[in-house]
């Protein structure tokens, strides 16, 4: 059974850069296509970016540009670095794991695996 646990949030200033990771254990993620989820302060829970198995990136339109998804194998690992931070930014951050990289993106309905979450806060 494939655990993630996020890491890295925090509290940041308008323009600062956080790097969130996404630990796994149990099983490899190397058969994974990795996404992760924003949950603003009551709303949904929206992908912002995922990335295939094998490396492809794909980004939201709020995070082009200012996010960069990346995934480390050998670790077990995958990374959202967050750059130019935004107050609207702020909520839980989840990573989310599926065979299915169509899966780890909109709104994650029917993902297999999910993260506990961490919190940022985007404010000065």
């Amino acid at each position: 059974q494939l655990q993630l646990e996020e890491s890295g949030g925090g509290l940041v200033q308008p323009g600062g850069s956080l790097r969130l990771s996404c630990v796994a254990s149990g099983s490899t993620l190397d058969d994974y296509a990795i996404g992760w989820f924003h949950q603003a302060p009551g709303k949904a829970r929206e992908g912002v970016s995922s990335i295939t198995s094998d490396g492809i990136a794909y980004y939201a339109a709020s995070a082009k540009f200012r996010f960069t998804i990346s995934r480390d194998n050998a670790k077990n690992t995958a990374y959202l670095h967050m750059n130019s931070l935004k107050p609207e930014d702020t909520g839980v951050y989840y990573c989310a794991a599926d065979s299915n990289v169509a899966t780890v993106t909109g709104f994650g309905i029917g993902v297999d695996y999910w993260g506990q979450g961490t919190q940022v806060t985007v404010s000065s």
